[in-house]
């Protein structure tokens, strides 16, 4: 368990976190993707959220009281999830989470973004990830152009510091 200072705590997230989590990646994703369309119901996003994000990644929440605010799913080298909730945006958290992601990754971390989302792409590029790849998103379920990032440590040498 980690609290940073001032910050809701950030844990590793339980199958009691799981309808926590779902909430805040479905309003995080309407809040920030409206021109993406959402391709499950609520109840199919609360489910792969419980049986696959929760279950199987190595997933963390944020939480602030009693109420989760914040979810990042880690997979092997990848941020396979991070989200905020709306109104914890602008507020370091997701910053916070990186820094949980590099340390538990020291050896490089990489993450999709759809291509749309201009403040996630600032934000990541912002934290030394660097654009690697470009889709017309024939691959991801919501045929979304993204881009795939990366961020290598320093002692790389291949220039993608962060």
């Amino acid at each position: 368990m980690v609290r940073p200072p001032g910050g809701p705590i950030l844990r590793r997230a339980t199958a009691r976190d799981a309808r926590g989590v779902a909430d805040v990646w479905l309003a995080s994703f309407r809040a920030a993707l409206p021109t993406v369309r959402l391709v499950h119901t609520d109840d199919e996003v609360r489910d792969w959220i419980a049986r696959t994000v929760v279950a199987e990644y190595e997933t963390w929440v944020a939480e602030a009281g009693d109420e989760v605010v914040g979810m990042m799913a880690l997979h092997d080298d990848w941020i396979e999830q991070l989200y905020l909730h709306p109104d914890w945006r602008g507020r370091g958290l997701g910053a916070q989470f990186l820094t949980l992601a590099r340390n538990r990754r020291p050896d490089g971390l990489q993450l999709w973004a759809f291509q749309v989302n201009g403040p996630a792409r600032r934000f990541y590029e912002r934290h030394g990830f660097v654009a690697r790849e470009s889709t017309d998103g024939a691959r991801n379920a919501e045929h979304e152009p993204d881009v795939r990032y990366e961020w290598r440590p320093a002692s790389s040498g291949d220039g993608a510091a962060g």
